[in-house]
């Protein structure tokens, strides 16, 4: 009797109860789609630390102490010959050095006992950013012969100039530097063998070759970057000198990343002289849900570090997708509850419109014994199918939004800082402001960008609450009704008749 009555009911006020689940379905749809489209920034996000900083872990460890000066590179003539007044010293030299990477500095082997001590965490895994400092050609420089009752002296020379001379004399270096030859300098990363699924080569996919083993501890084999074989004409079996020594390309990796190649760390270690110290720690958290508290612990137990989370990193990242994520956690959440609200009272009003409108209806049938309880549970009953109604059409809206801003949502840009290699001139007698026997590495900041598609997946969570949310729309709406409903006296439907 309850169901015949309340499906007759339904068809019989077809088009009020279709208005009433569509205001529901175009709330519910709403929600659907601002959620899945926050969930799609989520994972954009996620892709954009991955893809600007390599990050395959859940924090990572660094020193605070001052970056070292290692790295400095410089060229020394001796005094040109007895006699010469004037004149421009040349020398032909060749250096191939691999150093701290400017701007870092180095952990010993103690701190990453510690950290791996610490509470909560999983693992921790250590790598050495390097930067190879390869030159080869000629430097010229002017040079003054200037008569001096010592028998040895330092000139004056050039910014930063220094001579030695025969008796009498003192040698003075200035002027501009004439370099003649070619100069790179490239980031080398030594990462941990035996533990690839943290740290830098963790979002890396390999593309030809092979990746590294346990057993490569020890080899003088390379991994290098797409975009780095391709500018240097390197292939799987292809040479590559780094630090004085000759390595083999064993594999090519492709994926954003701020180091063009990777080698063993021990590796990296020995030819670098930072024996046993690494750059950076990537440490893994056991649980996911303690990653803060790791951090503070880490901290607490090495004290001269800075750890970095992934949330850290996320705070750093600007662009549209910073814009786009705003707009979906702010603007997107409050507009889907302000039209949660609105489809939910305007649900109420009709139903409550509705039994205004059926009170002969209900007048009549409490004359015939029906009880209040029964017609509110009747009123109930029919709001709740319309909510159910509104939220099947709400999911059909919903996923046809969420289709529309995967297929059609421009592209969203992040970009973040970095300290990149240094420039080329910097090192280079007479380049830089020391002159000759002077000069070093300098910390150039660049802007590394990355492009990811925006998506809004669909997911169980999001369907279950669309349903949540038909049942609640319908709740109210048949709980506004049924306590009008339960106002009504059978007298009232006796002075309609």
């Amino acid at each position: 009797m309850f169901f015949t009555y309340l499906f007759r009911e339904l068809r019989r006020r077809g088009r009020q109860a279709f208005v009433i689940a569509l205001g529901l379905a175009l709330g519910i749809g709403l929600t659907i789609a601002v959620t899945a489209a926050s969930d799609g920034v989520k994972a954009a996000q996620a892709s954009v630390l991955h893809s600007l900083y390599g990050v395959g872990t859940d924090m990572t460890v660094t020193s605070n102490a001052t970056p070292s000066s290692a790295g400095r590179q410089s060229f020394s003539f001796s005094g040109p010959a007895a006699g010469t007044s004037t004149g421009t010293k040349s020398a032909t030299t060749s250096t191939d050095k691999l150093n701290l990477a400017p701007g870092t500095s180095a952990l010993t082997a103690a701190t990453l006992t510690d950290v791996t001590k610490v509470s909560g965490v999983s693992s921790a895994v250590g790598s050495l950013t390097l930067s190879d400092f390869n030159f080869s050609g000629s430097i010229s420089q002017q040079v003054t012969q200037n008569p001096t009752s010592t028998g040895s002296g330092s000139g004056p020379g050039g910014s930063g100039g220094s001579g030695s001379g025969s008796t009498g004399h003192t040698f003075g270096f200035g002027g501009p530097a004439s370099v003649g030859g070619s100069f790179a300098s490239t980031t080398v990363t030594g990462v941990d063998t035996a533990n690839l699924a943290s740290g830098p080569m963790a979002t890396l996919s390999l593309v030809s070759g092979s990746n590294f083993t346990s057993a490569d501890s020890t080899a003088y084999d390379a991994i290098v970057t797409s975009t780095y074989a391709s500018s240097n004409s390197l292939k799987v079996g292809s040479t590559k000198s780094y630090g004085g020594k000759t390595f083999t390309i064993i594999g090519i990796v492709n994926g954003s990343t701020s180091s063009n190649v990777f080698i063993p760390l021990t590796v990296a270690q020995n030819l670098s002289g930072e024996t046993g110290k690494v750059s950076t720690i990537y440490v893994k958290a056991g649980n996911s849900t303690e990653i803060d508290a790791v951090a503070a612990s880490i901290t607490k137990a090495v004290p001269a570090t800075t750890v970095t989370t992934s949330a850290d990193l996320a705070n750093s990242v600007t662009g549209s997708i910073k814009s786009t994520a705003d707009l979906a956690n702010n603007l997107g959440k409050y507009l889907s509850i302000a039209v949660l609200l609105a489809a939910f009272i305007v649900a109420a009003l009709f139903t409550m419109s509705a039994v205004s409108r059926r009170v002969r209806e209900f007048g009549t049938l409490k004359a015939l014994g029906w009880t209040s309880r029964r017609v509110v549970r009747q009123v109930l009953g029919e709001a709740i199918v319309t909510g159910l109604v509104g939220g099947a059409l709400g999911i059909g809206l919903g996923l046809a939004g969420a289709f529309a801003i995967s297929k059609f949502a421009p592209p969203l840009t992040a970009s973040a800082s970095a300290a990149t290699a240094p420039t080329s001139n910097t090192g280079i007698p007479g380049g830089g402001a020391g002159g000759f026997g002077g000069g070093g590495h300098s910390v150039a900041s660049a802007t590394t960008s990355t492009t990811v598609h925006l998506t809004a997946p669909i997911s169980l969570n999001v369907l279950l609450l669309a349903v949540g949310l038909a049942i609640l729309g319908g709740l109210i709406a048949g709980g506004f009704g049924g306590w009008r409903a339960s106002a009504l006296r059978p007298a009232d439907a006796l002075r309609k008749l």
